[in-house]
């Protein structure tokens, strides 16, 4: 037997610039029923594109139902994003400062606590 190599160039009909950021390391494509299909991952995995190719008919992400899913079956760095959106909305919901807020207020404690020197007595926050 022997094997040939040949470059072949695929057209996949895709005009125009994608909705969003993708991985383009991720991206992948096969053959499937004389079609091409391609395979990408959004970089920003949590949001939710209305279409693939910028300009196009856009659907109503709303009436989208996500599938439930335990917090346990995430990545990481999704968990993580996750945890802290509970956390930050439960924090909002209290009347309480975000995950954000707090760890700006503890450097600026900090901060203040380093340098006794200086007089925050007239210092507006938030």
């Amino acid at each position: 037997k022997q094997w040939y190599q040949r470059r072949v160039a695929i057209t996949a009909g895709i005009k125009g610039e994608l909705y969003a950021k993708i991985l383009t390391d991720e991206a992948l494509w096969h053959l499937e029923d004389n079609a091409v299909v391609l395979s990408l991952e959004k970089f920003n995995k949590v949001e939710w594109w209305g279409c693939i190719i910028k300009g196009d008919e856009e659907i109503s992400t709303k009436k989208v139902q996500p599938e439930n899913s335990k917090l346990g079956d995430l990545d990481g760095e999704t968990r993580s994003m996750v945890e802290k959106m509970m956390y930050d909305q439960r924090q909002k919901a209290a009347g309480l400062p975000s995950s954000d807020d707090q760890k700006k207020e503890d450097t600026m404690k900090k901060f203040m606590e380093q340098h006794p020197e200086m007089d925050f007595s007239k210092c507006k926050w938030g």
